[in-house]
């Protein structure tokens, strides 16, 4: 036995020096904080000095605004190259170069769509001084990447990947990607034209019901016997609509948006404006911002950046505050283009027989032979159903699926906009900024130092014509003039407001404008629960103080629970032997007030409760469809359990056509099931259930979250309160059969700005400065944004010197 344990002690020992020599290597890969560094065949003018705070946050100095450009691509190198690298492959529809066939559906979409050629067509037409501050970040980048000579962080060492230079076209690509997350309803036209072979036209209006108070769109096409009917169910036929949206990107999630809200002097302590906000956005490890301050002779902003892009995106110049939320205007439609039964490379327009525009696209795959494939583009966009071979072949012989979106546009000037923030001075130069902006259209609040406040909604938004009776709602027929766009609503007649006689500004993705706005942006605006409890907690004070606006970010109580709940707890719970503590639970969670507070039960039991109720209504209805489009849709479960207008019967059973069934019996049948499942997933007593145990905020990191094995070294988890409703948000996909509770989107920062004085102002964002697993900046700030605390939003000489990791001097080389 003993030649047994020798060959044990001898094994260890291995995995022992194998893991040392990885640990050594890989801390040999992390950056240099101190010291001076001289680069060579750069743009460098002058040197720049990036010194790191405590908190690892880089402080830029340089003579000019390029100069400091170019520092911030040498600190975002540093400390985000891997989340850089794979970014830029996203957005060029290139990961199959680094992660093979299993990425290889996602990149067939990408180079469909194009963003990345869409970013070489945008950037001649960008400001001189834009493309001279894009020349000079991606020096920055490349000047990093030139003199490094000790290994790359550990993701390029066990892929096997070596970085290629920066270019400017891989920034405005990664600006494309973020205009993707933000825009359009997409999934919905799929969806809408997926379900057109079950559901008529009533059934689809209440499916995706209103914005509260508005009337549903008409839809009149579809109803039985209308043209778009007939059309609908032929194309859904011959097309798999659900292994189409298999293999397109993910459509973003309910509620998707983000929180801003800003108060003038007179409801304020000081006398001074304050600004909040929080973008919500999926939460990865590292997170997608990263903090800095640039500073320059010709001015300075400090905020968040996003690795790849030169500027600050969100944050505050010395002068002007501001934050953005996503508006949520459709600025995306599908058109269903049909082919020319004379010739297949042609497809029918209003005017007659057009040709497809088409090119190829070689895509590289790890371990495989290239992958060739023909990109055709119609009057309106690329043709995405060519992304799936299946769906193209079935396709063919009569009809495709071309995709308009106003980011594709060559005129996409939004970099000019986004790097020229540091040198606004008023509102007037706020909004003559943004005069150029394209995409995503965005709620943007404004504050400034001599005590203004305002609000801009800048963007490309298409004007859709009186006769079209879809308005993007569902795909439309791309022969048919009346669903083309006629133009763009002028950038003088998008809303905006400065001043208003209130006092305060509240933006939360819901409706943002009156019935009287003349322009149609959406029908499918976000639920209005969070702006409501902004706006409530708001009221609860005469005046307000940064300390206020923390608590208001923290807010935990959930509206959509507050409505819902009581529709739910007037159905009786039903006896059952396995669930003997049933009536006790029943009564705990009928006098909970609806917090999703992470050290209760209540939380957890009512979002449990809740998803088998969704289940047990809508799984007979969508069938195989249930499973993509298994969503909270709060407006429409409310409708169905007070049974507005007869809503009711969607808890019949529309398999057994057992009309019987009603929502009361679904929804004490959900309650067994829900605390059977939540039983085998957190143990027999329910007194130690906790919602921030299954809440837990999941940063995940590409691609390894994916490999079990290296998931704790990669990933960030930290207990959150919330739910998808709350202004502390945190979305659960009720779908994620393993994790159904885990929070994947969340608030991705938080920032407060005191217009009094600036530097008073606080940030925090979800993970941590550094993207390098081995650095203590990895993920040390998880735990301080799950407790909605801050770090000190600075400039000043003092408090960065106070605890400063270290000073590197870039010198221009010789």
């Amino acid at each position: 036995m003993r030649w047994i344990f020798r060959i044990l002690l001898v094994l260890l020992l291995l995995v022992g020096v194998a893991g040392g020599a990885a640990y050594f290597v890989g801390r040999a890969s992390l950056p240099q904080y101190g010291g001076e560094v001289a680069l060579t065949g750069t743009s460098l003018g002058q040197p720049v000095r990036i010194q790191r705070d405590r908190n690892a946050v880089p402080h830029i100095f340089g003579q000019n605004r390029n100069d400091t450009a170019f520092g911030l691509g040498y600190a975002h190198a540093q400390d985000r190259l891997w989340q850089m690298e794979v970014n830029r492959h996203v957005a060029a529809g290139r990961l199959s170069e680094i992660f093979g066939p299993a990425a290889l559906d996602n990149d067939k979409f990408l180079r469909t769509l194009g963003m990345r050629r869409a970013a070489e067509k945008a950037l001649p037409g960008l400001k001189p001084e834009t493309r001279a501050l894009l020349d000079a970040y991606a020096d920055g980048v490349n000047a990093f990447l030139a003199q490094q000579s000790g290994p790359l962080p550990p993701e390029f060492l066990i892929l096997g990947v070596k970085p290629a230079p920066w270019s400017p076209v891989d920034s405005l690509s990664w600006l494309k990607v973020m205009a993707w997350d933000l825009s359009g309803n997409w999934g919905n036209e799929l969806a809408r034209l997926g379900l057109s072979r079950k559901f008529n036209a009533q059934q689809l209006r209440e499916f995706f019901p209103p914005y509260p108070g508005d009337a549903p769109v008409a839809l009149a096409g579809l109803e039985e016997g209308g043209a778009l009917r007939d059309l609908y169910r032929q194309v859904a036929k011959a097309m798999d609509i659900s292994e189409l949206m298999r293999v397109l990107p993910e459509p973003k999630p309910e509620g998707i948006g983000s929180n801003n809200w800003v108060l003038h002097g007179k409801h304020t302590v000081t006398g001074a404006p304050l600004l909040a906000n929080d973008p919500h956005l999926g939460l990865s490890t590292p997170s997608l911002w990263y903090f800095a301050h640039m500073a320059s002779p010709s001015g300075e902003a400090i905020g968040a950046t996003l690795p790849g892009v030169p500027g600050v995106v969100l944050g505050h110049n010395g002068h002007v505050a501001w934050g953005f939320t996503n508006t949520g205007p459709d600025t995306q439609d599908l058109f269903i283009e049909k082919i020319d039964p004379a010739d297949p490379a042609r497809y029918i327009a209003p005017d007659g027989s057009k040709p497809f525009v088409s090119h190829e696209e070689v895509l590289k795959v790890k371990g495989q032979a290239d992958v060739v494939i023909t990109v055709r583009e119609t009057r309106h966009g690329p043709v995405i159903s060519d992304a799936h071979g299946v769906a193209a072949r079935l396709m063919e012989p009569g009809y495709a699926l071309s995709f308009a979106w106003t980011a594709l546009r060559d005129e996409d000037a939004t970099a000019d906009s986004l790097t020229g923030l540091d040198s606004v001075r008023d509102w007037n130069g706020f909004v003559e900024n943004f005069r150029r902006y394209v995409s995503p259209q965005q709620n943007m609040v404004y504050a400034d130092k001599e005590g203004n406040i305002g609000l801009l909604l800048p963007g490309l938004i298409p004007i859709r014509k009186p006769e079209n009776d879809i308005k993007g709602l569902a795909p439309s027929p791309g022969w048919d003039a009346r669903y083309d766009w006629s133009g763009f609503i002028p950038f003088d007649e998008l809303p905006r407001s400065y001043n208003p006689a209130s006092g305060q500004i509240v933006t939360a993705n819901h409706k943002i404008v009156p019935d009287s706005y003349p322009h149609y942006l959406t029908s499918e605006w976000t639920e209005p629960y969070r702006a409501i409890r902004i706006e409530q907690l708001l009221r609860e004070r005469n005046v307000h103080s940064v300390e206020s606006f923390k608590q208001i970010q923290g807010d935990t109580l959930s509206l959509m629970a507050a409505e819902i709940l009581p529709l739910m707890l007037a159905a009786p719970p039903k006896p059952d032997p396995r669930n003997s503590d049933l009536p006790a639970l029943h009564s705990l969670v009928a006098n909970w007030n609806g917090a999703m507070t992470v050290n209760r039960p209540e939380p957890l039991i009512f979002q449990a409760w809740y998803r088998e109720l969704t289940r047990l209504i809508l799984a007979d209805d969508l069938g195989a469809d249930f499973e993509r489009l298994w969503r909270h849709r709060p407006l429409f479960i409310r409708n169905v359990l007070a049974n507005k207008d007869g809503q009711g019967r969607w808890c019949q059973d529309s398999v057994s056509q057992n009309s019987n069934t009603t929502c009361a019996a679904l929804i004490a049948e959900a309650l067994d099931l829900a605390l059977d499942d939540l039983r085998a997933r957190y143990g027999r007593d329910p007194q130690r259930w906790r919602w921030g145990d299954a809440h837990f905020a999941q940063s995940s990191h590409r691609p390894f979250s994916n490999v079990a094995l290296l998931r704790p070294f990669f990933e960030a988890q930290v207990p959150t309160p919330g739910d998808t409703f709350t202004v502390n948000v945190g979305r659960n996909n009720m779908a994620n059969a393993k994790e159904p509770y885990a929070n994947n989107h969340a608030a991705s920062l938080r920032a407060i700005y005191d217009l009094a004085d600036l530097n008073r102002s606080i940030f925090a964002h979800s993970t941590g400065q550094s993207g390098h697993p081995l650095s203590p900046y990895f993920r040390n700030l998880a735990p301080i944004w799950a407790e909605v605390m801050f770090l000190p939003m600075t400039t000043k000489a003092a408090d960065i010197d106070a605890g400063a990791l270290g000073t590197l001097v870039l010198q221009p080389g010789k």
